[in-house]
């Protein structure tokens, strides 16, 4: 028998799944490809994915990658900003446009040795990944955030004191190193640095220096430990992992809404 609140319950229910049904209908696939570009003579391929169905320009993710490189899971956590109608760009930072792709650890530490010895490399490759990023016809290139994933983190520190128009810098369990007294004099925008508690490899009395830096430079800034987290936690293997990759993603959408709007 059908009561008055049968139809109070069931009536919003079924206007949320038609509302639902008729908004993946309406959206367009994502759109996938490589974007194939250089810095200087090493060729490099960036992965690019957007929502076909925007229209005009729009704000941008410059996602810089892991140690693993361009990797199937390097283009999922790319998926994340993209659905959030954010053009989001995967800069080549190793040199995949030549084949570069680490298959092990000693191979990733080899590359990640590169830029940690060589800075000004790790600053020019990741401008050459900006520079293509913010051409393309449907970036705003006065709206473009980094996000780092570990050495990425460590990256977008290097790029973010460069003094690039960043409108926001995430570091995803970044693998922080030594950086130039006063590298944050420069700095434009806010930085976000989302990290782990139980971080063995980059503890936080290595995050800590990052933080005093921003602190005395007064950049704007948010910083969020997540208690039993590990490294790498956006590809979780524990409960604790699960939750900060889940809190990761929230605040991080949360600050790109901040700096871009709706």
């Amino acid at each position: 028998m059908i009561t008055p609140t049968t139809i109070k319950h069931v009536v919003p229910a079924i206007v949320a799944a038609a509302f639902m049904l008729f908004s993946g209908a309406a959206q367009a696939e994502m759109k996938r490809e490589w974007i194939d570009y250089s810095h200087g003579a090493k060729k490099l391929k960036a992965y690019l994915i957007h929502d076909d169905a925007q229209k005009g320009k729009r704000p941008a993710v410059l996602m810089l990658h892991a140690r693993e490189g361009m990797t199937p899971n390097t283009q999922r956590l790319a998926e994340i900003w993209a659905k959030l109608g954010y053009v989001t760009f995967v800069a080549d930072i190793f040199g995949y446009g030549e084949g570069i792709l680490p298959k092990d650890v000693p191979e990733m530490s080899a590359q990640t040795k590169i830029f940690r010895s060589d800075r000004a490399l790790a600053r020019s490759r990741t401008q050459a990944g900006y520079d293509a990023l913010a051409k393309l016809p449907m970036v705003d290139a006065g709206r473009i955030a980094a996000i780092g994933y570990c050495f990425g983190g460590d990256i977008g520190i290097e790029f973010g004191s460069t003094g690039a128009p960043l409108a926001l810098n995430v570091s995803i369990h970044g693998s922080f190193d030594k950086y130039q007294p006063g590298w944050a004099k420069n700095v434009k925008g806010r930085f976000l640095i989302l990290h782990g508690a139980e971080d063995v490899g980059y503890p936080l009395t290595v995050v800590n220096p990052v933080i005093d830096e921003l602190r005395v430079s007064k950049i704007p800034f948010q910083f969020e430990v997540y208690s039993g987290a590990t490294h790498g936690f956006s590809r979780p293997n524990t409960k604790d992992d699960e939750r900060a990759n889940e809190q990761s993603i929230a605040s991080t959408a949360r600050n790109l809404r901040e700096v871009f709007g709706p």
